[in-house]
């Protein structure tokens, strides 16, 4: 079912599924994307779990987030969502790209709530981004991009995310043209960009160090994949993930993108329904001493 709901004030569109009884997975999806990036994980899943797929503060069909969109506005949207739907914790969270930054930072901010992390093709771990969001970076033209959608621009973003250019459909396109053309998505895109990145230094070290040092300090159960053939954060970054997280464990995904959840959703739905079964939640352990 795919609803707005109020949450402080605001309206915030999410996507469930499942009995409350069952285990809950949260799924956050990537910069200037949509819950629907989560569809077929929905159908490879159902039954299994209770899934919720917000769109993010400003993104989608969500409402911005009061606090602006940076990631701790973002995180603490997450938060807030789940206490509207009463949702109290600890859940099992998986972000793909800019999302895999808001499930760190939701444990950062929010640690009783998470209990296990999975992280597709994250941002977070090296500097490198494609290009065109290091556009978004450039002062005024950064912004004009963002907020001036075209139909040609929505198929290069499309083409870029699959290594299967098949998988940029007619549907695809046509749902990202209604989203820059309906919402604050652009807007809140730019902001996004503009507080994690910039044009010359691309992925800013700052923000990344202080989530690693999070998760060193807050650890849980983690899952990186990454797409062998992902253009738009390098299939490199896994190392660093691996060297970052040492007990996380991790996966190359060959032959596909930076959306293995929508390139390759049967081998994805079987890796983490492995990952959680093997990770159920537990009591929380306590945050390492600083």
């Amino acid at each position: 079912m795919i609803r707005s709901i109020p949450v402080r004030g605001r309206w915030v569109r999410v996507r469930e599924s499942g009995d409350a009884s069952l285990p809950t997975l949260v799924l956050l999806h990537g910069i200037t994307r949509s819950l629907e990036d989560w569809g077929p994980t929905f159908e490879a899943l159902e039954g299994e779990y209770r899934l919720i797929a917000p769109d993010l503060a400003g993104y989608g069909w969500s409402a911005p987030h009061p606090d602006g969109a940076g990631l701790a506005a973002l995180a603490d949207g997450v938060a807030e969502t789940l206490a509207a739907l009463n949702v109290s914790g600890p859940v099992h969270v998986a972000g793909n790209s800019l999302g895999g930054a808001v499930t760190m930072t939701l444990l950062a901010r929010h640690p009783e709530l998470v209990a296990s992390m999975t992280l597709v093709d994250p941002a977070g771990f090296g500097k490198e981004v494609t290009p065109l969001l290091r556009l978004l970076g450039v002062p005024v033209l950064g912004k004009l991009i963002a907020t001036t959608p075209s139909r040609p621009g929505a198929i290069i973003q499309e083409r870029l995310i699959f290594a299967d250019k098949s998988y940029a459909t007619r549907a695809r396109i046509d749902h990202a043209m209604a989203i820059a053309r309906e919402t604050d998505a652009g807007l809140t895109a730019w902001k996004t960009a503009d507080e994690l990145g910039s044009v010359l230094g691309g992925v800013r070290q700052d923000w990344r160090d202080e989530l690693h040092r999070t998760i060193a300090r807050t650890p849980r159960p983690t899952m990186v994949l990454w797409g062998a053939r992902d253009k738009v954060l390098p299939p490199a970054h896994l190392e660093a993930a691996r060297r970052l997280i040492p007990h996380a464990e991790a996966h190359l995904i060959p032959g596909v993108g930076h959306m293995p959840q929508l390139e390759c959703t049967r081998e994805f739905a079987a890796l983490i329904t492995s990952f959680l079964q093997r990770n159920p939640v537990a009591e929380l352990p306590q945050a390492a001493s600083q």
